[in-house]
Formats: structure tokens, C-alpha cells, sequence
């Protein structure tokens, strides 16, 4: 599902893939923390977290919801990996990677129908067979 939002080959896809492959040193290979790497990375994670759904509890009803989850997921991404980096941040840098993490989730969300399939992706199923299966039920309700 994550290769419909994030293909193998896009930058985040990679940077991710880098902070996995090399969990060891990731944070000692620049005298700075790549910013790039460090974006693209909490940008995957982001919507890797939203598809699991595991700590998702209000689910949003509009692409500004969305996008507002995907932007904290991003934060606490960007968060955990400072905290884990033994790299400093240039001056500037927490405020370039959370802008180009937030650009990459807006790039996604403006692709195609991929706000009406995320919003629907944790949707319960339709409630109208319970409704009319119920033996206290006149028919089904009305829903708008």
C-alpha cells in the first residue's frame, strides 16, 4: 500500500531505507545532520505510521485533518531522530526539515485521489446491514 503513496524509487522511499540499512551510524556520517535524508525519512514514516493505524483514534473527516495527523507524525519522526543524533543541527536546520517534510506530505495528498483513499482507509464499513439485520428495526436510518 505504501508503494501507492511513496514508491521504492522517491527520495523519501530512499532516505528511509538509508536510516534502516545504516541505524548505526546514520547520525556520524555528515559533522551535521542530513537534512535531506532526515525529511524525506519522517515524511515516509509519517504515512507509514497513518497506514498502520495502530495509534490512530480520531480519524479525520477532511484532507486539513489529514494533513494536520501526517504533519505531527512527522514531527515526532523528526523529534525521535534528533533526540537519537549525535550530529548538531546547522543553525536553520529543524525549521528546513520540518517545512520540506510538511512539503512532501502535501505533495502526496495533491496526487491523484490519494486524500479520499487515505480517508478512507480506517472508515468502518457500512453500518446500514447491522441496522437492518437488528431485530428491534423498522428499516434502515437515514444517514447523511
Amino acid at each position: 500500500m505504501m508503494d501507492r503513496f511513496l514508491g521504492p524509487n522517491t527520495h523519501e522511499a530512499n532516505a528511509h531505507n538509508h536510516f534502516l540499512e545504516n541505524w548505526w551510524n546514520w547520525h556520524t556520517d555528515h559533522p551535521h545532520m542530513d537534512e535531506a535524508l532526515l525529511s524525506g525519512c519522517a515524511s515516509y514514516r509519517a504515512f507509514e505510521r497513518y497506514l498502520s493505524g495502530d495509534d490512530l483514534y480520531l480519524l479525520p473527516r477532511s484532507k486539513h485533518d489529514l494533513e494536520r495527523i501526517l504533519r505531527r507524525y512527522a514531527h515526532d519522526a523528526i523529534h525521535n531522530a534528533i533526540s537519537q543524533s549525535r550530529s548538531p543541527l546547522q543553525t536553520g536546520g529543524y525549521s528546513r526539515i520540518c517545512h520540506d517534510a510538511e512539503q512532501s506530505i502535501r505533495d502526496v495528498l495533491k496526487t491523484g485521489t490519494n486524500v479520499q483513499l487515505l480517508l478512507a482507509l480506517h472508515r468502518p464499513k457500512s453500518d446500514a446491514s447491522a441496522i437492518n439485520a437488528s431485530p428491534t428495526s423498522r428499516g434502515a436510518i437515514a444517514t447523511t
